[in-house]
């Protein structure tokens, strides 16, 4: 199946894109359903405004902590579906976030065999 152009603003699909696209149906379990398109989308915006909207500590937050407790519930509600679509579908949520400092669980070793290139210059 081909799949439509989505127009792209940065890095990120646009939501005009993800909730217009009404061709895409699964091709295999690896592509992702059009609601599960949406919740990525959801999460991407609301973990954005948190991002957008941090203050130093000591200065007054723009949002209402209302409004920070519905972020974090909407978030909540989310990976529960999302959890609730990979269980149906028979998938693992084995991605885990990593910071950048935390060392890998495993580690690449580059293997060269000396002398190698030296036969093949003779």
């Amino acid at each position: 199946m081909i799949r439509p152009h989505l127009p792209r603003h940065g890095s990120c699909v646009t939501i005009e894109a993800i909730i217009s696209d009404q061709t895409v149906t699964p091709m295999n379990d690896s592509t992702p359903t059009k609601e599960e398109r949406i919740l990525q989308v959801m999460r991407q915006v609301l973990t954005k405004i948190a991002k957008d909207t941090y203050t130093r500590p000591g200065h007054r937050h723009p949002l209402t902590d209302e409004t920070v407790n519905d972020i974090r519930h909407c978030l909540g509600l989310i990976t529960a579906r999302e959890s609730e679509l990979n269980t149906a579908a028979g998938r693992e949520m084995s991605a885990r976030p990593r910071f950048i400092d935390e060392p890998q669980s495993s580690v690449v070793v580059p293997l060269t065999v000396p002398g190698k290139k030296d036969k093949d210059k003779q």
